[in-house]
């Protein structure tokens, strides 16, 4: 899946070079982290609290699959650096110095865990662990087939979430006297090729189910009345497929109203009068960046490793990652809504109301027969 790869901003910095040299630090944490997801302050405040010299290598990543490639890299079952593919099991290709932690996004669990590619954590006697809310704990801990297990391990540490979204155009939906709030809005006939929909069963079938009163994660889709009915009425609403530029034709008029991830879509609108955005009141599908431990990293940074994750989920941090990354902290989720920075009360799609996000889901794994059926579905949608 891809996702957050539109209008990537150019000249960002290595975030190492943005904190005072230490001489001889006695530890280095290294870190490999998606582009702009975490604002580029904290590490010298975490640096500050840990009362200690310490280094920090920070290295941002553009998108979450070269993430996942370099994982696959480092645990040599990917490319070598000069784009090889490695066949012979003793041959170790020159990569970097493997990082202590990477960002990853939570689609791409349960394959990193599959191909062992990462390391179980241990969170449970982190402060930041114990108040995360049950969902995100749910999320990260699973069975060695990657499949939510709640005797599983701990996998990894979400650290920033988004949604699923509906982006419309002002000026258009003006001109038709309302504004889309819900799933259902999708299939009015004014709507009728005006659509551009991200290029992804899971997110379009899944809104179509949630317009049915029926789950993301539905393990069987022969069991949904009128599913296929209703796949074949809002094709006729789609105009344009895309996973990474569903946003342009929106922005020149050829679209009406798009479906796309929150980040991208609060990127978009800086600046840009023309658009706004909603997150549909029956609820939508959420995704997580999480911090993961490649298999072959160093176990000395342990320790330092756990005190920056903790640190992420610390309040001030939190709100820091959530007013600065355009994705908030799953921290701010056990806050009460009128402590936090007026910025963030008032950013819906950032921070949904919490009707509406108890109704939301995050995209768990789905058995091979259910994925089987999302793909005969696709197809037969796309045609």
């Amino acid at each position: 899946m891809k996702r957050r790869s539109f209008m990537v901003g150019a000249g960002t910095l290595a975030l190492s070079q943005l904190v005072e040299g230490c001489s001889s630090p006695s530890e280095t944490l290294k870190v490999r982290l998606l582009k702009n997801s975490i604002p580029p302050q904290l590490l010298k405040e975490f640096t500050k609290g840990l009362g200690r010299k310490i280094g920090l290598d920070f290295a941002p990543d553009a998108n979450l699959k070269d993430v996942y490639t370099n994982l696959q890299k480092w645990n040599g079952s990917g490319q070598d650096e000069n784009g090889w593919r490695l066949k012979l099991p003793f041959y170790k290709p020159k990569v970097a110095v493997i990082p202590d932690l990477v960002t990853l996004g939570d689609y791409w669990l349960q394959g990193a865990i599959q191909q062992q590619l990462i390391q179980p954590l241990e969170l449970a006697q982190l402060d930041g662990w114990k108040q995360l809310p049950p969902r995100w704990k749910e999320l990260v801990t699973r069975n060695d087939k990657g499949l939510r297990d709640a005797k599983g391990k701990v996998w990894g540490a979400p650290y920033r979430w988004g949604s699923t979204v509906i982006i419309y155009r002002r000026d258009k939906f003006e001109t038709l006297g309302w504004n889309p709030t819900d799933w259902g809005d999708l299939w009015k006939e004014e709507l009728r090729d005006r659509i551009s929909l991200l290029d992804q069963p899971r997110e379009v079938i899944g809104l179509t189910l949630k317009k049915l009163g029926k789950s993301y994660n539905t393990p069987d889709l022969n069991t949904v009345s009128g599913l296929k009915d209703e796949l074949s009425k809002l094709k006729g609403g789609v105009k344009f497929y895309s996973s990474d530029t569903y946003l342009q034709p929106l922005l020149l008029g050829d679209t009406w109203l798009a479906v796309g991830w929150s980040t991208d879509v609060l990127e978009a609108m800086k600046g840009e009068r023309s658009i706004a955005a909603v997150v549909p009141k029956s609820g939508t599908a959420l995704w997580a960046d999480v911090w993961v431990r490649p298999t072959t990293a160093n176990s000395s940074t342990d320790n330092l490793m756990k005190q920056w994750i903790d640190f992420c989920w610390q309040p001030d941090t939190a709100s820091q990652i959530s007013q600065f990354t355009k994705a908030a902290s799953p921290a701010i989720a056990s806050i009460e809504r009128n402590k936090l920075p007026k910025d963030l009360q008032e950013n819906k799609l950032l921070l949904p109301e919490a009707e509406v996000l108890d109704k939301s889901e995050f995209l768990y794994p789905l058995a091979q027969s259910t994925l089987e059926q999302y793909r005969s579905f696709w197809q037969e949608m796309q045609s």
